[in-house]
């Protein structure tokens, strides 16, 4: 299998211990959250409601046993004494009750705080909902007390008491998490701590398993498929940072809701539960069709998402505006492979084995429960738009390495134009930016062999992308076009995902076939972006051996 990762990550990937390894959620949480249908409108008629469906549905027996409060049912003052409250109006019966009635149930219940002055909302700020900075200790013990087995920790007005939303505060979050998670551990319960963070400041990279049992690893979803591109594109670089009792979160599900298809959705939930992603579905379920509560009731799906082994399924291969393929290992030695549609209209889909390392397998359709029997080679599919092939492979056949010969981006020879220049990442790293853009910087990179009979080559790219964006109104949502020309011909547009946060950590190992080589050495390639947009920012390029 070729390798794909991102310079640092093995150290990263290689802890043993975590500061919050204290033996619960090793694999993801599972439940319930009101944000998506009902935002922080949710009252305690409606919690009680949603938990019995959890059983009465047949869900909770799947694994769906937590039930989340969200924004809008605290107070807006503490007590005499500081202690936290709730509305009255969202919660007439009080916290306690709530909790009793979810216990009662057989299910797990979940707290809502935030690490500012006050928590977020969705009306611009103006609520001023309680939130627990400077008073983490003694929430902590009050939502012990109310019977919490599970804490979501947002991240509104953490910088002053008039910052609603600050996307780039001036001091590290780590400070406001660490002190919930002291305090949640001195209370003597083990409490899942699920960090709202929104992503910022590349929380995996904490690491996140040092302060909580799981970090959102971006900004809200919403319901449409361009939502979750650009947390797929975002999730790349820190899929190895995850593990038992440590995992990315790719935020609440939209299986149920009203913007994507039910192929959208199933793709959409086929990924999450495969990049073991907390599940918690986010519908009203006394409203859920037939198909999407099937899809969130699939158990092969869901025995990926809770495998002990505790792997991510990792970017394999992005065939741009075609498919992307994902992969990832199971515990008991086989693995699961998610393919999907990238174009917006029913397509031709195919699935080479060797993208992920293998030539033949046994094949089960997750989504199906189907087994296929022994596959090789390749597998093809027709799917509607943004649809998928999920596949759990064993008794696989591996396939050689791939080997490359490197050619260094900012080697003397090369042809650099329009702007495009080198820059020094660190004493050893130096790559060539200012690639497209307004000038439209081109890099020609020269003196590349072709082999004895040129044609089509497998190219591999190293690269840096830190255009992290926490929105889909740009062209390419957490990601860079680049294109690519052999010998001057027709360019090929490929779409590059961030590296990482930080204009400093390097994505290896992204693949594209390239056509228009010549035998001997004599060959070339031009990268650029023509559009005015930006290419990321080049290392050195590998041609196939």
């Amino acid at each position: 299998m070729h390798s794909f990762w991102v310079w640092g990550l093995l150290v990263a990937a290689a802890r043993t211990s975590y500061a919050l390894d204290n033996g619960i959620a090793r694999t993801p949480s599972m439940g319930w959250n009101p944000y998506n249908a009902f935002s922080c409108n949710a009252v305690q008629s409606q919690y009680e409601a949603q938990a019995q469906l959890l059983v009465d549905l047949g869900l909770s027996a799947l694994g769906y046993d937590i039930v989340s409060l969200d924004c809008g049912w605290q107070g807006t003052n503490r007590t005499s004494n500081g202690t936290f409250t709730w509305s009255a109006t969202a919660i007439p019966n009080g916290i306690p009750a709530l909790s009793g009635f979810i216990h009662g149930l057989g299910l797990k219940f979940a707290v809502y705080s935030d690490g500012g002055y006050f928590s977020c909302d969705a009306s611009g700020g103006t609520k001023h909902w309680i939130g627990s900075l400077g008073f983490e200790a003694q929430d902590a013990q009050t939502f012990v007390n109310w019977g919490a087995d599970y804490l979501k920790y947002d991240n509104c007005y953490s910088v002053s008491p008039t910052d609603f939303v600050d996307y780039s505060p001036s001091f590290s979050l780590t400070t406001h998490y660490a002190t919930m998670r002291d305090a949640l551990k001195a209370t003597g319960k083990a409490v899942v701590f699920s960090m709202c963070e929104w992503g910022l400041q590349d929380p995996a990279r904490w690491p996140g398993t040092d302060f909580g049992h799981s970090w959102r690893m971006s900004n809200d979803i919403a319901d449409s498929w361009a939502d979750v591109l650009r947390i797929i594109n975002e999730l790349v670089p820190i899929t190895g940072f995850a593990g038992p009792g440590g995992f990315n979160d790719m935020d609440l599900l939209e299986v149920g809701n009203s913007g994507m298809t039910i192929d959208e959705q199933t793709s959409h939930f086929a990924f999450w539960a495969a990049a073991k992603s907390p599940l918690f579905i986010s519908t009203d379920l006394s409203k859920i069709s037939s198909s999407a509560l099937s899809l969130l009731k699939n158990k092969g799906l869901i025995a990926v998402n809770q495998d002990s082994l505790g792997k991510s399924i990792g970017f394999r291969r992005r065939y741009t505006n075609i498919s992307d393929v994902w992969s990832g290992p199971l515990s008991d030695g086989s693995t699961v492979a998610v393919v999907i549609n990238l174009a917006g209209t029913t397509s031709n889909v195919t699935f080479k084995l060797s993208d992920v390392g293998f030539s033949s397998a046994h094949a089960v359709d997750l989504l199906s429960g189907a087994s296929l029997g022994m596959i090789s080679g390749s597998l093809s599919r027709t799917l509607n738009a943004h649809g998928s092939i999920v596949l759990q492979l064993s008794n696989a056949v591996s396939t050689p390495a791939l080997t490359f010969k490197f050619y260094s981006a900012a080697a003397s020879t090369n042809i650099l134009s329009n702007g495009a220049a080198t820059r020094a990442v660190n004493s050893s790293v130096t790559v060539v930016g200012e690639l497209g853009g307004p000038s439209r910087g081109v890099l020609t990179i020269t003196g590349i062999d072709g082999g004895s009979s040129g044609g089509s080559k497998l190219v591999s790219i190293d690269y840096i992308n830190a255009d992290w964006t926490q929105s889909t109104n740009v062209p390419c949502a957490n990601c860079r076009f680049a294109f690519l020309s052999v010998n001057g011909g027709a360019p090929v547009g490929v779409q590059m995902p961030i590296s990482g946060m930080t204009w400093d950590i390097v994505l290896t190992g992204y693949l594209v076939e390239l056509s228009g080589f010549k035998s001997g050495t004599s060959n070339t390639i031009t990268i650029s972006n023509p559009t005015g947009q930006f290419a990321p920012d080049i290392l050195r390029v590998g041609v196939q051996v």
